[in-house]
């Protein structure tokens, strides 16, 4: 089974094989966005009287040929299921392959319940270009889900995740591709493409940058740019989640997570880390890649949690603050999570690297403070 974006072979895979059947790494995108989805409507009810959206530009036809629903239909299952989002979400579909849009359709009409949705969902046949970016530009947004998912890189760019994620509660998740990008990037046929996903000045320093690079050093200085530039429009946090082909060989995609909200970022980077096929010393990798499931041993020489112990031994030294300041101030760009930094400063706590008020024995709350020596 192959993830989009990879080869069989010599083969070059198209979008009809994509949905031939449903690679685990599909399996595994779409659990993470659903388990977002779910949390992230869950929040937003409490905190808002108004409706809510998810929005799919690049839906596909809902099913894989194998019978396995993809994204668009777990989302619609997911609301069906609930009664408070029966009556509030709003899901708009697009793809431009008319036969998917079709296809989509039926499959969404089949859905047991879905006539009990009070909003029922659209399904669009358009291209993704400059005349759906106007329209959300010009557009105050309910709070929406936005999931991008292109082929290729046709149709995403930073004026369209910034387009949605510009008003209240709006999250965006998209589909990078990085090894068609990587190609992009020195093809002059698409340069209009790359400057469109990374900015003028950025696209041309990253050609020039990355002539020097080998294959290892140039991923990481796409990904860390193209972090940079949606921070630069304004996203306070962005999370990359990477994919590997069968082999683990090299990286087919990442599934990017956008958001301006710190809470948002921190209920993503627990789902991403409770899907990454690797976690040594309890640290997730934040990359899935079947080959670690047979090479657990492997991993297991990192010793990512050592890293953390010295980082905040150096970074916090003669400072007093609460557990919840300590992980927001370090934890965003590290891939580390909330737990992970409980268990170090448990592991700090009984050296006697930090000053702790008497508490309940092997739990450290949110507030509690603590002073590192």
């Amino acid at each position: 089974m192959w993830a989009r974006g990879t080869t069989e072979g010599d083969r070059p895979m198209t979008t009809a094989d994509f949905f031939d059947e449903s690679s685990e790494q599909s399996i595994v995108k779409t659990s993470i966005v659903s388990k977002y989805f779910w949390v992230w409507a869950k929040i937003i009810m409490k905190h808002s009287g108004s409706r809510i959206a998810y929005i799919d530009l690049f839906a596909g036809p809902g099913r894989y040929k194998d019978g396995t629903v993809s994204t668009p239909l777990r989302i619609l299952e997911t609301a069906i299921a609930d009664d408070d989002m029966r009556n509030r979400l709003v899901t708009v579909f697009n793809d431009r392959n008319s036969n998917n849009a079709q296809a989509l359709e039926n499959a969404i009409s089949e859905l047991p319940g879905i006539d009990s949705l009070r909003y029922p969902p659209m399904v669009m046949n358009k291209e993704v270009g400059t005349e759906i970016v106007e329209s959300f530009e010009a557009t105050r947004l309910v709070p929406t889900l936005f999931f991008v998912d292109p082929w290729g890189y046709k149709g995403l760019s930073l004026r369209l995740v910034n387009s949605v994620l510009k008003d209240w509660g709006c999250d965006c998740i998209f589909f990078f591709n990085y090894n068609r990008i990587n190609m992009g990037l020195n093809n002059d046929l698409v340069r209009e493409h790359m400057i469109a996903l990374f900015g003028e000045r950025r696209a041309a320093a990253l050609r020039k940058e990355l002539e020097r690079l080998n294959s290892r050093e140039r991923e990481s200085l796409v990904v860390e740019e193209l972090t940079s530039a949606l921070q630069a429009m304004g996203a306070g946090f962005v999370l990359p989640f990477c994919f590997k082909n069968d082999s683990g060989s090299r990286t087919s995609h990442h599934l990017v997570f956008v958001t301006k909200n710190f809470t948002a970022y921190d209920v993503m980077k627990d789902i991403m880390a409770k899907e990454s096929s690797s976690a040594p010393q309890g640290v997730a990798s934040f990359q899935y890649c079947p080959a670690e499931r047979q090479q657990g041993l492997l991993f297991e020489l990192s010793r990512p949690l050592d890293d953390l112990q010295a980082m905040l031994e150096a970074e916090f030294r003669g400072q007093a603050l609460t557990v919840e300041d300590v992980y927001r101030l370090h934890s965003v760009g590290r891939p580390y999570t909330k737990k992970n930094y409980k268990q170090i400063l448990m592991r700090m706590e009984a050296v006697g690297l930090i000053d702790v008020p008497k508490h309940k024995a092997g739990t450290l709350g949110d507030r509690l403070l603590i002073t590192f020596r």
